[in-house]
């Protein structure tokens, strides 16, 4: 691409900001940084790459704020990490060679299961609960299932994360939305180094973004420390619906 105008990079950086407050919360901010990187007029395999540059600045920030609060514990997570990582790789480089396309109406209806689970379970998260299986084997699973899908499609990955840590390991909502900051990043950076490596990734308009993303990050994740799983679970509520809606708009209708 060529030099971007002024205006240009000042959406561009809104955008940013405003999907790392959202993403740092519940998950979703793709839903406005991918729209907004094609509406600039940035083809769709640039737009992927550049999406997650800035991406990594805001899921390390709010990574960073959340391990600093003492909400996440590196030492529990290690696996779910390296799992997370490998995963990321094989979807990454899977979906250079097979379309993506077929996935949507099945992830589709897996957000709608975890709208409905959600919402029709009211203390859901609000307290830490008894893990229903060994810490090791989900990290290994989930790490795998999720990376790979991160890398190989993206929407709703977060929301996925947040939903399955505590339904099975049982962590209140505050917990799981700062344990999947980290294995976002995780995911988020190998991918990075895959689209890098294709050159596939706008420097100045990623990293602007990236900008942007840190600040949305770092408000995000400081609201959610102060206000806790009630905050969280309403938040988390409404980035899932938005999401589904915005997945279903573009399966359905070709936007």
């Amino acid at each position: 691409m060529g030099s971007l105008s002024f205006s240009t990079l000042l959406v561009l950086w809104l955008a940013g900001l405003l999907a790392g407050f959202v993403d740092s919360i519940a998950g979703g901010g793709g839903i406005i940084s991918l729209p907004a990187l094609l509406a600039v007029g940035m083809p769709p395999h640039l737009a992927l790459g550049t999406n997650k540059l800035q991406g990594t600045f805001g899921s390390l920030t709010a990574a960073f704020n959340y391990t600093r609060k003492g909400l996440v514990d590196l030492r529990e997570i290690p696996t779910g990490v390296l799992f997370t990582a490998l995963g990321a790789l094989a979807g990454t480089v899977t979906v250079q060679l097979i379309a993506a396309d077929f996935l949507s109406h099945i992830i589709l209806l897996l957000l709608v299961s975890v709208f409905l689970y959600t919402f029709f379970t009211p203390d859901l998260g609000r307290l830490d609960r008894r893990p229903t299986a060994a810490a090791p084997v989900f990290f290994v699973c989930a790490g795998l299932l999720l990376g790979f899908y991160d890398g190989f499609f993206g929407p709703g990955t977060g929301s996925f994360w947040t939903i399955a840590l505590v339904l099975v390991l049982g962590l209140n909502l505050r917990k799981a939305t700062a344990n999947t900051k980290v294995f976002n990043f995780t995911s988020n950076i190998v991918a990075l180094g895959a689209f890098f490596a294709g050159h596939q990734v706008v420097l100045s308009a990623g990293l602007l973004m990236g900008v942007g993303q840190m600040l949305g990050a770092f408000l995000g994740s400081r609201l959610v420390i102060l206000r806790g799983t009630g905050f969280v679970r309403l938040f988390f509520l409404v980035v899932v619906a938005v999401t589904i809606l915005k997945l279903a708009y573009t399966t359905y209708f070709g936007a």
